[in-house]
């Protein structure tokens, strides 16, 4: 009987570091998304047709913690228009709306780019990770070891309900992921540029990439990330549908 205790207790002992690792490893790989709690992320989304410039989008993105964000629509043709992300909810305000529009973090920006893919920069309060072992991967005709995690969403309101990540063995830099829908189906596969290949600090941009449309290309660039604490009366939908515009 104590036998089999002290068995189980090793088991449960080992689970636990295991856990604890990954946790470590997403929270890791969540610094060179963005290392700042409060932040202002300068980002462009860029749409290929054919490997040929076709549309272009500026977004300034406010993120705070507690899955909480703000988007603001910089480019012309979406001049006025802001987007709230609190916890589950998503608001789209509109400038000459009254009422905010509900909407869901897998709808689309431009391109492959959706809601969700512009307003988190976090894996690790949003999923939760398993190990899946280590892989040999490929990565722009270089091997790569890897580390494989399993991520599930915490919460049914995120915009993937599972995430497939590929980790850099040597410094948990993210390589690669698989996009699942709750249906089970994977809507993109997304691939991350770090600034210097061989001592990587930051992400500086993603690139998404559809199956089905394999003639575009997605490309979220960060242009700039600094540490930014906006005003709580910003996370107020109520607040945000009153201002026309908010320029910060």
């Amino acid at each position: 009987m104590c036998r089999l205790f002290a068995i189980l207790l090793a088991g449960i002992i080992v689970f636990s570091a295991h856990a604890e690792t990954v946790e470590q490893m997403l929270k890791k790989a969540d610094q060179y998304r963005s290392r700042e709690p409060y932040a202002k992320v300068t980002t462009l989304v860029k749409l290929y047709q054919d490997n040929k410039l076709d549309t272009t989008r500026l977004y300034e993105v406010y993120i705070r913690p507690m899955r909480e964000s703000l988007v603001l629509f910089k480019s012309k043709a979406e001049d006025g228009q802001k987007l709230l992300m609190l916890d589950d909810n998503y608001w789209l305000l509109m400038p000459q709306s009254r009422r905010p529009i509900r909407i869901t973090p897998i709808q689309k920006l431009l391109g492959n780019a959706s809601v969700g893919d512009i307003s988190t920069l976090n894996w690790s309060e949003h999923y939760q990770g398993t190990f899946h072992g280590t892989q040999d991967i490929v990565i722009k005709d270089k091997h790569i070891m890897s580390n494989q995690l399993e991520l599930t969403a915490k919460t049914a309101g995120e915009t993937y309900a599972k995430i497939e990540l590929w980790l850099d063995k040597t410094n948990d830099f993210p390589l690669k992921a698989d996009l699942y829908l709750l249906s089970q189906k994977m809507a993109k596969q997304a691939f991350f540029t770090p600034d210097d290949p061989l001592h990587p600090q930051k992400i500086v941009s993603m690139t998404l990439l559809d199956s089905i449309q394999p003639e575009k290309q997605t490309v979220i660039d960060y242009q700039n990330v600094v540490p930014y604490k906006l005003d709580e009366k910003y996370y107020n939908p109520a607040y945000l549908i009153q201002q026309p515009r908010v320029d910060l």
